[in-house]
Formats: structure tokens, C-alpha cells, sequence
């Protein structure tokens, strides 16, 4: 199944489930989000990093736990 083929049936679900669905969504973003002082720890990181891959990783590191994990 796809991600449109979800959303399609989301669209479909009656208003109590529909809210079940973004109850978990929201929970499920918190889980895959980093804190502030994590995000603020590996940013810190990244500034004193002189490895341009490790600097890579940090990057992506920080931008998942900002943006959530794909």
C-alpha cells in the first residue's frame, strides 16, 4: 500500500477514527524528533568538527531529529 492509498483511506475513516489516526501521527513525530538540548548538543558538536564526514553525519543527524526520521 502507498502513502496515497493510505491518505485516500484516512480521508474516508469516520471523524473518530480520523482523530485516533493524528493522535498517533503526533505521537509518532515526538518519538522520532530529537530535544532541544539534543539537537543543541550535536550542533555544538558540528561547530568543533573538523572531519568533513563525520561533519556530513552530524548534519543528517541534526536535520532528521529536527525534521523527524524519514
Amino acid at each position: 500500500m502507498t502513502a496515497v492509498e493510505i491518505i485516500d483511506e484516512i480521508r474516508h475513516l469516520a471523524p473518530g477514527e480520523k482523530k485516533q489516526v493524528v493522535q498517533f501521527i503526533r505521537t509518532l513525530d515526538e518519538a522520532l524528533s530529537l530535544t532541544g538540548l539534543e539537537l543543541t548538543k550535536l550542533a555544538g558538536e558540528l561547530a568543533g568538527e573538523t572531519d568533513s564526514r563525520k561533519a556530513r553525519g552530524l548534519k543528517a543527524e541534526i536535520a532528521s531529529g529536527f525534521y523527524g526520521k524519514a
